[in-house]
């Protein structure tokens, strides 16, 4: 029978290389060896602490392909996806406790586990301290693992609110459920935000590397954390805990642990909206003074800035200035050919909802749609230029050639040719052997419902961080995935500052620098904090769509019992036989969703719950 150490030394031994392995191993690390003397030696010699950490890093999700594996985009109001699977139950409100729908509850905890063990464990390592800078390289690990654990809190508390604070005690997973270590209740919200960010301070103290850009490193290394990684995350979490969902929300006032602790501050603070603007400007002052960090950008030969490359190709290359936190291992084929029609071999089953279509402005900055009436049609502003009647020839931005379009898609902003795909586009890769090929999504077309179980139900595609060189059927190299880039640390900058400090000059300048780099005219004059609100809650749609923000945005807002149920519609899938066929384009409804209170957080998952006779489980599940 193999001994413990060789079990630890061969689960070790596959853990790969930070984010560039071709496969992590799920099960690695899934127990952590109670055996001391074992993990000493593992954590004695270089090479296995090194993997023990890359394995670490593993715990941070792959999230680039949506459906049954990342829920955020697909049960947004942004996205539908044609399958009937969990999402489509979901978005019907066909869910509880017990579905067990992405349950990330115990892989993240697993994560916290090993960052536990790695910042416990490597300081003595001898192999490291032999070297000369060894003891420096030990400090830097172990802000690393600090991160990841820091990292890992930071899902839950998205995902679930208050969670479990565990600290720096290792609990071990065979101790016996009686057990008081394996009973402990939540941490209240204010409490975790607290915890994670002294685990954010003490990591950026001891990250040495501001910021991996450029040639500066290898690109396996791209990824690790690092100042500016603190940074970033910092912005993120005290802007969601200062928004509405978190900061004096009285619906939460019986939300209590079991010894009546509130979880819950329903008291409104203001200075947490100060507190988040000044995080977000720490990362914009050394993004301005250092030079390393800023919106990435493209130009014409004439030296004018090209909105529509500058905004595609941001994701498409890799480890730009605009950069932040990426992921080298990830699914991007198969999100690629989701987003593909069937011309191209794709799926054709991942597609904006008209929502979202409507929420991007004309190519003059102008509003097309003000709201809705009561039977879902739209109020359109009849200054914008905008029609959903008729067809005009127009070449839009995304295209080498002028054609047929209906007036719906006609003048609309570069950053919606990045990222929609409409009946009568084109398909984006027009060097393969189909040449050029117009996208066909109404009825009989050849990504349309009659010829396959896979359609959009929307009759849109997306296509933002799908490459124009991409096709299913030719082997092509894969490519970083970025998880968070710098275009979101100016808007969480300009959200908070709207709340503290209404009419502050830095509002219209960096909510300016993203809406010149997406090629729309800049904000000028005087607007009231509403009017502000809504222009930056409309840019953050627009500019981070489909990155997994969308979902968090509208319920941190509290918005989510307006934008996430109720009719959702698209154009009309059921009818059409040509690219100029009015029955197509017509605003119909696809699905009725269904938003309660109780969703605004998941459930903890009941098995935990039962579990754990102190975990009380969230409102109204």
């Amino acid at each position: 029978m193999e001994n413990k150490y060789i079990k630890i030394l061969k689960y070790v031994l596959v853990a790969g290389v930070l984010f560039t392995a071709s496969a992590c191993n799920k099960d690695f690390l899934d127990q952590v060896p109670d055996d001391r003397l074992d993990l000493n030696e593992v954590f004695n010699r270089k090479d296995l602490s090194e993997n023990w950490l890359a394995a670490t890093y593993n715990y941070i999700r792959d999230e680039t392909h949506r459906t049954n594996d990342t829920p955020w985009d697909v049960i947004s109001d942004d996205c539908d996806v044609s399958q009937r699977n969990n999402p489509y139950r979901v978005n019907l409100g066909n869910w509880n406790a017990s579905s067990n729908y992405w349950n990330f509850w115990d892989h993240y905890y697993k994560g916290i586990r090993t960052a536990t063990t790695f910042i416990n464990n490597i300081d003595g390592n001898k192999q490291i301290l032999e070297e000369r800078e060894g003891p420096n390289f030990i400090k830097r690990r172990k802000a690393e693992a600090r991160f990841l654990r820091a990292f890992f809190y930071m899902e839950l508390l998205k995902q679930y609110g208050p969670v479990i604070i565990i600290g720096d005690e290792e609990i071990s997973p065979d101790l016996p459920m009686t057990d008081p270590k394996m009973q402990l209740a939540r941490s209240s919200y204010d409490e975790c935000v607290d915890y994670i960010l002294s685990e954010l301070d003490q990591a950026e103290a001891d990250l040495d590397i501001d910021h991996y850009y450029g040639d500066q490193v290898l690109e396996s290394d791209m990824g690790r954390a690092s100042k500016v990684l603190c940074m970033a995350m910092r912005s993120r979490l005290l802007l969601y805990a200062a928004s509405p969902l978190y900061n004096g929300n009285k619906d939460y006032v019986d939300f209590k642990n079991k010894d009546g602790k509130p979880l819950m501050n329903t008291t409104y603070d203001a200075t947490k909206w100060e507190r988040a603007a000044a995080a977000a400007k720490k990362l914009i002052d050394y993004a301005e003074s250092s030079g390393k960090l800023g919106l990435y950008k493209k130009y014409n030969t004439n030296g004018t800035l090209n909105a529509f490359l500058s905004y595609r190709d941001l994701f498409l290359d890799v480890w730009n200035i605009e950069w932040i936190l990426g992921r080298n291992t990830n699914n991007i084929a198969s999100y690629q050919r989701s987003c593909t029609p069937r011309l191209a071999n794709g799926y054709a089953s991942l597609g904006p909802t008209q929502q979202l279509i409507d929420a991007y402005r004309m190519e003059d900055g102008s509003v097309p749609i003000t709201g809705y009436l009561a039977d879902g049609s739209p109020i359109i502003n009849p200054e914008s230029g905008y029609s959903e009647t008729g067809f005009s020839q127009y070449k839009a931005v995304s295209s080498s050639r002028e054609k047929t379009t209906f007036n719906m898609y006609v003048r609309r902003e570069p950053r919606f040719y990045a990222t929609v795909t409409y009946s009568g586009s084109d398909w984006i890769n027009e060097t393969s052997t189909l040449g050029i090929r117009e996208i066909q999504l109404y009825y009989t077309g050849e990504s349309g419902k009659a010829g396959s179980h896979d359609y959009s139900e929307t009759g849109y595609l997306f296509r933002k961080n799908v490459s124009p060189t991409y096709h299913p059927n030719v082997t092509t190299a894969n490519r970083a995935h970025v998880m968070m880039r710098y275009a979101e640390i100016l808007l969480n900058y300009v959200e908070a500052l709207n709340e503290a400090s209404p009419g502050h000059p830095d509002i219209l300048k960096y909510l300016n620098q993203v809406r010149e780099r997406g090629g729309i005219p800049p904000l000028a004059g005087s607007y009231t904090q509403e009017q502000m609100r809504q222009f930056i809650r409309t840019e953050r749609r627009i500019e981070l769509a489909f990155e997994h923000l969308r979902y968090f945005d509208t319920r941190r807002w509290k918005i989510a019992e307006q934008t996430d149920g109720g009719p959702f519609y698209g154009m009309n899938v059921e009818a059409g036989t040509s690219n100029t066929d009015p029955n197509f384009f017509k605003r119909t409804r696809f699905e009725t969703r269904v938003f309660r209170k109780s969703f605004y957080f998941f459930p903890i998952p009941q098995t935990e719950v039962q579990r754990n006779p102190n975990l009380v489980q969230n409102p109204g599940w």
